[in-house]
């Protein structure tokens, strides 16, 4: 098990993540395409946010599920509660210390047609 730490462009958003990075998703939404996110998609257990979370602002949008963390001073997210698993921690591995993305496996997800590809997904986890 590794533990990365990571957080936003000034510093003012800092965490540790446990765990073994070998695959992220990129998601073809409009959020995630313009904030460029990869997703690792973590236990609430293997992160621990370093700073305080008034730190933080939060964006939400559409079913209001998901919580988009990032700085209010460098606007970096780095973090957020997932719609998809909304017990988890989705961490923009962009955001860790020293990763690259030449290191894992990107999966795509067609996040354009949310409900339809979530329910794909979910029935080949199944299987």
């Amino acid at each position: 098990m590794t533990v990365y730490r990571g957080g936003c462009h000034c510093g003012q958003v800092a965490f540790e993540v446990r765990g073994k990075l070998e695959s992220v998703s990129e998601c073809n939404c409009s959020i995630c395409t313009k904030k460029g996110y990869l997703h690792w998609i973590v236990p609430r257990d293997a992160f621990q946010l370093l700073t305080p979370e008034s730190n933080l602002a939060t964006y939400k949008f559409n079913t209001g599920v998901a919580r988009h963390h990032f700085c209010p001073a460098c606007g970096v997210a780095s973090f957020y509660i997932p719609r998809s698993d909304p017990d988890k921690i989705d961490v923009n591995a962009r955001c860790l210390e020293g990763w690259t993305s030449a290191r894992c496996r990107i999966n795509r997800f067609d996040g354009r047609n949310w409900e339809a590809a979530f329910r794909a997904e979910r029935a080949s986890r199944d299987e």
